[in-house]
């Protein structure tokens, strides 16, 4: 509707496409579904590509969120890691000098 494209609402509907069929459709289906004019087609073509562009877009960010978490996790472990083998090695020296005594 916001690209003054109504008079195909109808049809879309009756057919159940909804986002995800949306990002499916090609020109041929797009002619299926009614649409003749090229020049509408050509108008849900290209908002179509840009759709597409943005979900890439938004995927490659989460992707990278999702990497810098995970490395975040690991240097989080490794500190924990290091951490727990200074413990381990006081309380080993700390043993040794009781027992030397």
């Amino acid at each position: 509707m916001s690209l003054n494209l109504e008079q195909y609402v109808s049809e879309f509907t009756a057919q159940n496409i909804n986002g995800e069929h949306l990002l499916q459709l090609d020109g041929s289906k797009l002619k299926a579904l009614g649409m003749t004019s090229s020049q509408d087609r050509a108008i849900i073509k290209k908002k179509l590509k840009e759709m597409k562009a943005s979900l890439e877009k938004a995927r490659k960010a989460q992707e990278k969120m999702e990497k810098q978490r995970e490395k975040l996790r690991k240097k989080e472990q490794e500190q924990l890691q290091r951490r727990s083998k200074k413990t381990d090695k006081s309380s080993s020296d700390a043993t040794e000098g009781t027992n030397e005594q």
